[in-house]
């Protein structure tokens, strides 16, 4: 069984591809992860874009397509 690993989709990418590396570790559409993400930013003022921009910074780009 292959470990699943948390990275920044080369493949399925908007900006910098934390969404769809989020929805392809959780088996999820990038869409909904897009969607949720985009509320949260309405809601929390801002505070999901510092949270976007951490994650891009810290995940690994994906390697292997």
């Amino acid at each position: 069984m292959e470990s699943k690993k948390l990275c920044r989709s080369a493949s399925n990418r908007m900006i910098c591809g934390v969404c769809g590396g989020l929805g392809e570790y959780l088996n999820l559409d990038p869409t909904v992860i897009r969607l949720i993400w985009a509320i949260c930013m309405a809601v929390s003022c801002g505070t999901a874009l510092l949270v976007y921009i951490i994650a891009a910074v810290v995940m690994p780009e994906q390697t292997e397509l």
